[in-house]
């Protein structure tokens, strides 16, 4: 006999396991299916961003920071530090630790809320009298029928043709997070987000990390002073970074990985390392889903097809996250899963994806939301532009970080805000004012208004919002 549910989520990654638990306090009967399992085959619910992705990267990174500053730095506070040593299995461990402490937290959060799990794979069978016939593939088997079906089963690492993972020598996101000793010399293909954080890490660590990327600009996607400074920056802590690279044939064996590649002046190169990590995007992730057993409509790029409220083309039948339009982003999945559980209780569920942060938390902090001077340009749109350094900030002196600034946009007529850019310490966090701000569509004279603590960083924010109407007061 199938166990009848309301809603049932394929997927328990953000957006997922958000959808889930929004429905299930919207007063529907839940299921969440996820297949993710720990090394001993335990439920390991949360997706990449858990397991492999967002969150054990930036406990590698906030390790591999505590190391560089105590390496280098700390003799600047006049702390002396003796026979440093890097205990790398410790480092790993508490990686580790810090991914199993977020799966048992969502697993709470869907006893909490009366979410039932399954840990499996989930599959369309058919369309059924009152709903989709959905089968549970695990430890055991299980049919489930649900009034509404949540698609929600993320992304995978995009591999180079003809060069396959072993995440030993060719490592995607999930190995290069997990590598047994510090390289002498790592190589990366991708100068994106995955590329830059986990070359950083293994910098830090002491590797030689060269990264090559084939668009001709670094980090094209963000906002082009910001780029410049960024770039500015990496060289300078030790980061290789090529441009304009065309990528030959890889060749792996037991010891070495050789990546030759013709550089922007044409010229033949030819790359040595002990490892590789391969960061050229992802792709949605649907195999095993059984989308051609009942007809989801997918893209040519493989993304399930959903109008501008997530539905798809099969009634009742919502995707949300990794596996649909827009940014692969964490946060993108969840706001996609609540306004999917708000629309299937008959509410006004909405995703507002102009004012969508992106961040990447490199050492100096990159974040942006909204448009960019050159997309501003193109566009034809009048806009004025302020920004401060945080070289002038009082807190970031303290700190001992005063690389990059605030850039603020805002319409030349009516003084909206329409992007905020920043390079600098802590710009992850910096950046959540930013995005309050436009969402509420507000002007740079708002935020110029605001009173902010002293000292923050945060008064960089203000700072340069005074600094579009060409009145700072500390610069």
């Amino acid at each position: 006999m199938a166990k009848q549910f309301d809603v049932v989520v394929i997927g328990a990654g953000p957006g997922g396991y958000i959808a889930a638990i929004r429905a299930a306090q919207l007063g529907m009967s839940v299921a969440c299916i996820d297949a993710w399992s720990t090394a001993d085959g335990k439920p390991a619910p949360g997706g990449t961003c858990t397991n492999v992705g967002c969150i054990p990267s930036k406990a590698l990174l906030q390790s591999s920071e505590h190391y560089e500053q105590a390496a280098t730095h700390f003799s600047e506070h006049g702390i002396e530090v003796k026979g440093l040593g890097l205990k790398l299995d410790t480092l790993i461990g508490r990686k580790d630790s810090v991914v199993k402490q977020n799966n048992e937290g969502i697993l709470y959060l869907f006893k909490k809320n009366k979410v039932t799990f399954f840990h499996g794979t989930g599959s369309f069978v058919a369309q059924v009298d009152g709903g989709w016939s959905i089968k549970v593939s695990g430890t055991s088997d299980e049919d489930l029928v649900a009034k509404h079906v949540v698609v929600a089963t993320g992304s995978s690492p995009r591999a180079l043709p003809g060069l396959p993972f072993d995440e030993k020598k060719i490592l995607s996101n999930d190995g290069a997070l997990r590598i047994p000793a510090v390289p002498k010399k790592l190589g990366v293909i991708g100068a994106g987000v995955i590329g830059l954080e986990l070359g950083s890490v293994w910098r830090r660590l002491g590797a030689e990390v060269t990264i090559l990327e084939a668009m001709p600009d670094f980090l094209a996607v963000a906002d082009q002073q910001v780029s410049k400074e960024a770039l500015k920056a990496f060289n300078k802590q030790g980061l290789k970074i090529q441009t304009g690279v065309k990528i030959g044939e890889v060749k792996a064996t037991a010891k070495t990985v050789t990546v030759p590649y013709t550089d922007a002046s044409g010229a033949e190169q030819s790359l040595a390392v002990d490892h590789l990590i391969v960061s050229i995007g992802r792709v949605p992730h649907t195999e095993g889903l059984g989308v051609e057993t009942v007809g989801l409509k997918l893209d040519e790029r493989g993304f399930v097809v959903v109008d501008d409220d997530c539905r798809t083309n099969l009634t009742n039948v919502w995707a949300v996250g990794d596996v649909v339009r827009g940014p692969m982003l964490a946060h993108k999945a969840e706001e996609e899963g609540v306004a999917v559980a708000e629309h299937i209780a008959g509410q006004h569920g909405h995703v507002n994806y102009a004012v969508i942060p992106s961040v990447i938390y490199t050492s100096p902090e990159i974040a942006w939301v909204g448009r960019s001077e050159q997309q501003l340009k193109t566009a034809g749109v009048e806009y004025k532009a302020g920004s401060f350094p945080f070289l002038a900030n009082g807190r970031a002196r303290a700190l001992g970080d005063t690389t990059g600034f605030v850039k603020v946009l805002a319409d030349a007529k009516t003084d909206e805000v329409l992007g905020v850019h920043i390079v600098g310490p802590m710009a992850s966090e910096l950046i959540s004012e930013a995005v309050t701000i436009m969402e509420f569509r507000g002007a740079a004279e708002d935020i110029a208004r605001i009173c902010h603590a002293h000292p923050t960083l945060s008064e960089a924010m203000k700072e340069a919002a005074l600094a579009v109407d060409k009145r700072t007061l500390n610069f």
